[in-house]
C-alpha cells in the first residue's frame, strides 16, 4: 500500500495491515514523519518532533511484532502527546516561553502507558500556553492552522493535537480538558474527542490548570480509535489517587452495545441558546438520525446546567487553582507569559479562600442534584460548540469571548464525547456532543459509534 494512503486510516484499519505485514511500523512511521516535514511548517501542530526516537521505537515495534510478541492494538501506531505531558529526556514546554528548555527526568503516566502499549511517539503537540484558552492561540510557538481553513482557529487548548489528527500528521493524539480543551478542537477540526470523567485517566506528570477539573483524553479520527486509546491509558495509577476507585470495564466491548431503546435528553436550555442556525440544524439532523436508530431522543430540563451558565463557576475554579499553581512563577517571570493567559491566571488572586470553599460546596451540591436529573437518561445531546471556528484575526487580543457550554461537563463531574455531525455552508466542521453520567463512558461510546457509522462524516478530509 503506498504510504500516501496511510495518513488518514484509523487505528482500527491499520491494525490488521500491521498484523498481516502489509505495512510495517517503520514504513508507517516514516510516512507520518515525511508528512510532518512537508506540512507542519504551515500547520504548526507540533512544538517538538521526536523523529529519531520515533524511528527507534518503530524499529523496536517491528522487531517484536515479527517475533510474535503483540502488545495490543496500539503496537506500532504513531501517536502524539500534548506538550504538557512530561516525557523523560524530551523537552516539555506546556506551550510556554517559561518552560522552553524544560526537560523532565520522568514521564507522565499517560506517556508511560502509551509506551507500554507499543505506541510510537511522533512528538509533542502545540497548545495554548499552560492550557488556559479556548481558541488555540499561542504567541510563543505560533497559532496552529485549522486544516479546514487556515484563517480559522483550531480550538484550544489542545490545538496542535486536533490539527495533527485532522491533517493526517498523527493517527491519534492526547489532549487535556479543563473546560472543553479536548472537545473544542475536536469540533473545530472535525475529529473525535473523548473527555473521560476526571479520575478515569491519570493526570500524573501533566502540568495542571485545575486539579479539580482537569481530565486527560484521546483525540482520534473515529470513535473506535478513541475507545482503543482510552482503554490503553485509563485505569488505576498510584501516582494519581483519584484513579483508584472505579473499574473502566471493556471500552471495546461497550462499542457493540445495542443503542436501540436508549434514552437521550435534548436540553435546548442552555445547550442551544445563542447557537448558529447551521449548527442547530446539523445537531437536530443528528438527533433525527439517532431516533432512526431506535434511540429515544426527548426534550428535557437541565436546571443544574442552567445554574452553571448563569454563574460561570468552572472559570472561577480554573482561575483560582491555576493561580495557586503559577503564583511563584508569575512573580518571578510574569513578563514571559502570554499577556492574555497571565491576565486570566492573575484574576484568581482576587478570589478569597472563603469564596473558593463555598464554590466547591456548591459544586458538590449540583453534582448530586445532576445525578437525579440524569437518572432516567442514558446521555444528553447538544452542539459541542455553538458556532463554527471563528477567524484568528477576530479573536486575537481577547476579542469575541466564547460562550462555552463544554465547561458544564467538567464542573458537574460528567464525561462527554464530541463527534463530527456535519459541515457549514463554508465547509467548516460541526461537532455533536454526547454527555454521560460520571464514569459512564461505556454508554456514550456506543451512542457516538452508532451515530458515526450511520452518518459517515468521518470519511471527509481537509484538503491541505
Amino acid at each position: 500500500m503506498p504510504s500516501r494512503d496511510l495518513h488518514f486510516l484509523t487505528i482500527a484499519e491499520l491494525v490488521p495491515l500491521l498484523r498481516r505485514r502489509e505495512v510495517s511500523p517503520v514504513e508507517l512511521t516514516e510516512a507520518f514523519l515525511g508528512r510532518i516535514a512537508r506540512h507542519d511548517g504551515k500547520l504548526r501542530s507540533y512544538i517538538t518532533v521526536t523523529a529519531d526516537r520515533a524511528r527507534a521505537e518503530a524499529k523496536a515495534a517491528e522487531t517484536t511484532l515479527m517475533a510474535g510478541a503483540d502488545l495490543g492494538p496500539l503496537h506500532g501506531i504513531p501517536v502524539a502527546l500534548k506538550d504538557l505531558c512530561d516525557t523523560a529526556g524530551i523537552r516539555t514546554t506546556s506551550g510556554s516561553k517559561v518552560r522552553a528548555d524544560h526537560v523532565p527526568q520522568r514521564s507522565s503516566s499517560v506517556a508511560v502507558k502509551l509506551a507500554q502499549a507499543g505506541a510510537v511517539l511522533l512528538g509533542k503537540t502545540n497548545m495554548v500556553e499552560f492550557a488556559f484558552g479556548p481558541y488555540g492561540l499561542n504567541p510563543h510557538y505560533g497559532v496552529p492552522a485549522n486544516p479546514w481553513d487556515p484563517a480559522r482557529v483550531p480550538g484550544g487548548s489542545s490545538s496542535g493535537s486536533g490539527v495533527a489528527v485532522a491533517a493526517g500528521l498523527a493517527t491519534a493524539a492526547i489532549g487535556t480538558d479543563t473546560g472543553g480543551s479536548v472537545r473544542i478542537p475536536a469540533a473545530y477540526c472535525g475529529i473525535v474527542g473523548l473527555k473521560p470523567t476526571a479520575g478515569r485517566v491519570s493526570a500524573a506528570g501533566c502540568t495542571p490548570l485545575s486539579w479539580t477539573l482537569d481530565s486527560v483524553g484521546p483525540m482520534t479520527r473515529g470513535v473506535e480509535d478513541a475507545a482503543l486509546v482510552y482503554a490503553a491509558i485509563a485505569g488505576p495509577d498510584p501516582e494519581d489517587p483519584s484513579t483508584l476507585s472505579q473499574p473502566i470495564g471493556d471500552p471495546l466491548r461497550a462499542l457493540k452495545r445495542d443503542v436501540k431503546g436508549m434514552r437521550v435528553g435534548l436540553a435546548r436550555r442552555p445547550f442551544f441558546e445563542g447557537a448558529d442556525p447551521e449548527v442547530v440544524s446539523a445537531v437536530e439532523r443528528a438527533a433525527d438520525l439517532l431516533s432512526g436508530l431506535g434511540v429515544r431522543v426527548e426534550e428535557m430540563v437541565f436546571p443544574e446546567a442552567q445554574v452553571f451558565v448563569e454563574g460561570h463557576e468552572t472559570l472561577f475554579l480554573s482561575r483560582v487553582e491555576g493561580y495557586a499553581y503559577h503564583r511563584e512563577t508569575l512573580a518571578q517571570r510574569g513578563g514571559d507569559y502570554d499577556p492574555e493567559v497571565r491576565k486570566r491566571l492573575e484574576a484568581g488572586a482576587a478570589v478569597s479562600a472563603a469564596d473558593y470553599v463555598l464554590m466547591l460546596r456548591e459544586r458538590d451540591r449540583l453534582m448530586r442534584s445532576t445525578q437525579e436529573t440524569l437518572r432516567p437518561l442514558d446521555a444528553v445531546l447538544g452542539p459541542t460548540m455553538l458556532t463554527p471556528a471563528p477567524k484568528v484575526k477576530d479573536v486575537e487580543g481577547g476579542g469575541i469571548p466564547p460562550r462555552l457550554t463544554t465547561r458544564i461537563v467538567n464542573f458537574l463531574g460528567l464525561c462527554a464525547i464530541s463527534v463530527p455531525c456535519g459541515f457549514t455552508s463554508e465547509g467548516l466542521p460541526v461537532g455533536l456532543q454526547l454527555i454521560g453520567k460520571p464514569f459512564d463512558e461505556g454508554t456514550i461510546l456506543p451512542l457516538a459509534h452508532a451515530y458515526e457509522q450511520a452518518a459517515e462524516w468521518r470519511l471527509r478530509r481537509p484538503a491541505l
